[in-house]
Parts: structure tokens; sequence; C-alpha cells
């Protein structure tokens, strides 16, 4: 794997540091590969039971080195569209589909395809340091990596659309306000409380949590009564766990419950 991608797994979480905090960690081609094969790689670890998502250094993502987009244009190999659909596209959905909860853990600015990575996680941990940014109108650009489905689902059109084409610095305080974020944290006990919130989600069970994530992913874009009928298959799924035996057996015995996720 790229060294501009760090992965651990501990106490079941998998941890994937963006690692280019000289760059404030903007991605690369390189880097956007290793992390779409750090995803992948937690998704087969059975281990890994909790994905956690953070940057190194002061900065989370300042999304794409434009750096690296003027020497490739410069060679005549830019195509805006096939880079996305074999990078940022790639990581976006690799997100969405993997069945564990995954924890955008947001250390310092998320701007443009940052902001996005971070909108993709299922759950965002900010440090009160963090400054999320639509970026992209800066450069003339129209948001991507699924910023364009993420935002207004959260936040309403209005205010996503303002966002997007004003380049409006949002403090941790104000997306948490807007329900961008689900925690806000001090930055010097960041690290900390990011640990804590992610080992208490690999103790869960796992497998119902993917199979409510599936369920929430389809409903998104879904009637009602697609939603119910879809509800009764994964549940039927999830009433066959081992973990649900566990609950039900604890919950009888007045235990707290010891989910394996299976």
């Amino acid at each position: 794997m790229s060294d501009t991608i760090l992965y651990s797994v501990g106490d079941g979480v998998g941890t994937i540091t963006l690692n280019r905090p000289d760059k404030l960690n903007a991605f690369t081609d390189e880097m956007l590969k290793a992390l779409e094969g750090a995803l992948k790689e937690t998704a087969r670890d059975d281990a890994v039971r909790c994905v956690v998502v953070t940057g190194a250094g002061r900065g989370f993502s300042a999304g794409q080195d434009l750096s690296s987009v003027r020497d490739r244009d410069a060679a005549g190999g830019l195509s805006f569209r096939e880079h996305l659909e074999h990078t940022y596209n790639r990581v976006i959905r690799a997100i969405r589909q993997l069945e564990k909860p995954v924890v955008g853990g947001v250390n310092g600015v998320a701007a443009g395809a940052g902001m996005s990575l971070a909108l993709a996680c299922d759950l965002r941990v900010a440090s009160e340091s963090a400054v999320f940014i639509q970026s992209f109108i800066g450069v003339g650009l129209v948001p991507d990596s699924g910023s364009t489905w993420f935002l207004p689902h959260m936040v309403g059109y209005p205010r996503a659309f303002e966002l997007a084409i004003t380049a409006e610095r949002l403090s941790a305080a104000d997306a948490h306000a807007l329900g961008m974020v689900n925690r806000v944290v001090p930055a010097d006990g960041f690290a900390a409380a990011l640990s804590d919130y992610a080992a208490r989600l690999a103790a869960a069970p796992t497998r119902a949590i993917g199979l409510t994530k599936r369920a929430m992913n389809r409903a998104m874009t879904s009637t009602l009564d697609a939603a119910l009928d879809y509800e009764a298959q994964t549940q039927e799924i999830a009433g066959r766990s081992q973990d649900h035996a566990e609950g039900v057996t604890a919950f009888l015995a007045k235990r707290p419950p010891q989910f394996t996720g299976r």
C-alpha cells in the first residue's frame, strides 16, 4: 500500500489515515487508489467491525491536489469524467457499499472532495477546529464525489445550493447545527474521543448495522411501500443472526450482550 495511506487494525476498528500532512492530505491518483484498496481490505476482514477515516496532521483533506491535475492536463491526458469514474467515484461507492459503520474523523479542514469524502461516511466526529468548505466553485468546477447527493439530503436544497455556489466556510459547530456532523469534540481530546466512539460501534451487532445501512441506502431513493418490503427482508436476515440470539438471551438474563458481529 502507498505511504500516502496508513492502515491499522486494533480492537475491532480499522483505521485509515490520509497521510500527506504537508499538503493537507490533498488527493493524488496514487492516494485515491490506495484509499480504495484500504476500504476493500476492511470489507474483507471480519476482525474489522468499524472503520475510521481520518487525516494526518492538521487537516482531514484539502481535496484534489491541483498541481497533479495541472501536470496531467499539460500532458494532454486529462478527462475530468474519466478521472472521477476511476478514482473518487470508486472510493465513494466503496464506502456506501461497505456493510460496516464508517466514521469520518474530521480533524481539520475538509474542503472540496475532502468534504465529499467526509459526507460519504455514515457518521462524522469533528474536532472543534474542523472547517468544511465546498471549494469547487472557487476553481470553476461543480461539486463532485457525491456532494450533490449527500449535501441536499443532509441540509436541504436551499442551504446546500448556497454552500456549493459560495464556498462558505462552515465551522464544526455550524456543521453540527446543520446536521452534517454527529459529534464535535475539543481539539486536544479529539483522538481519544474518536477512538472511544469507534470502539462502541465495533462492539455493536455489526451484521444488524450493515443491514440497517443497506436498507437506509435503498430507502433514500425508494417509496414507503418499497422500504417496508425491504425492511421485512433484512429483518429476516438479522433475526437469524447470532447477535440477535445473544441480544435476546442477554436481555432475558439481565446482563450486557456480548456481540460478535455475526
